[in-house]
């Protein structure tokens, strides 16, 4: 069970843990797809070292949240808002990894008077973004899946239940099954102890009532986003591995080309699971005092 259920205007719950830090600087941490709040996430004593109060929480239609159907990636704007007022939070600065990174850049967009800084590790670029091959560099799993979710729900939502249910039952299997597309660097990350049981655990909590968090990622993250990422005008970072595969490299760079300001970290030889390790890092630029 969430440590805390915040309720939203339009009778939603959200399923939210707070980590760390319980006085120090609040940083919201957007899951990635499939996720959910339990993790990967540096350790608490870690958080503490940093003085970060971090907060995690299902999207809808992950672990113990509400289902938004029809929701945009700016939909987590609203919820981010709703959880901060619970908690008593004014200003905070925001992380996204893989695909949580639209719906962080998101917050920065809509919430420019409440969000400090945000990172985005790994993130996704808008899928008509003027300029970009967006399935450039993609493994062939990830464009097969795309694209059919771009020919509508009726192409792959069965397919997705079929999927979260083996993945809720055997957790390992997804990560069995991401192995052979990954370069050695990912591979090393995800056969750590740590970093595995982590894994294993967001999976299994976000498809504890079926797929739907899943499916409307996907749906979101193809469809118009609900704001433009030259809104942001907070300080933002961007990390992403050269080697990544699953979120090519190219959407961070198209991200900061197009977001005033925006610092891009390429890290040769690291692929997509690398963000986990430099995860630590980013939050303590996160937390930093921009105003």
């Amino acid at each position: 069970m969430a440590e805390l259920l915040v309720q939203v205007a339009d009778g939603r719950r959200l399923a939210v843990d707070t980590h760390g830090h319980m006085q120090g600087r609040p940083v919201f941490l957007l899951h990635g797809t499939p996720g959910s709040r339990v993790g990967p996430l540096p350790r608490a004593s870690v958080l503490y070292r940093l003085s970060v109060r971090l907060i995690s929480f299902d999207r809808p239609g992950y672990g113990d949240s509400t289902r938004l159907p029809g929701r945009r990636v700016s939909s987590a704007a609203a919820d981010v808002t709703a959880i901060a007022d619970a908690l008593g939070i004014g200003e905070f600065a925001v992380l996204g990894r893989s695909g949580g990174g639209p719906h962080a850049l998101a917050c920065a967009a809509l919430l420019p008077d409440r969000v400090t800084r945000v990172s985005a590790l790994v993130s996704l670029a808008p899928r008509h973004a003027e300029g970009l091959d967006w399935y450039a560099g993609m493994t062939e799993a990830n464009r097969h899946g795309y694209s059919e979710v771009e020919r509508g729900p009726h192409r792959f939502v069965d397919t997705f239940q079929v999927r979260s249910r083996k993945i809720k039952d055997d957790p390992a299997a997804l990560i069995k099954g991401l192995v052979p597309e990954l370069p050695p660097t990912d591979r090393t990350v995800v056969t750590d102890a740590g970093i595995r049981r982590m894994l294993l655990n967001t999976y299994r909590e976000a498809f504890r009532y079926g797929a739907y968090g899943w499916i409307d990622d996907a749906l979101a993250f193809i469809s118009h986003w609900g704001f433009k990422v030259e809104d942001i005008g907070v300080p933002t970072r961007l990390w992403h591995g050269a080697d990544d595969q699953f979120s090519p490299v190219g959407h961070s760079q198209w991200l900061a080309d197009h977001i005033p300001g925006a610092e891009l970290y390429l890290e040769p030889g690291a692929a997509h699971f690398g963000s986990l390790r430099v995860m630590a890092e980013e939050l303590r630029w996160a937390a930093g005092s921009a105003r």
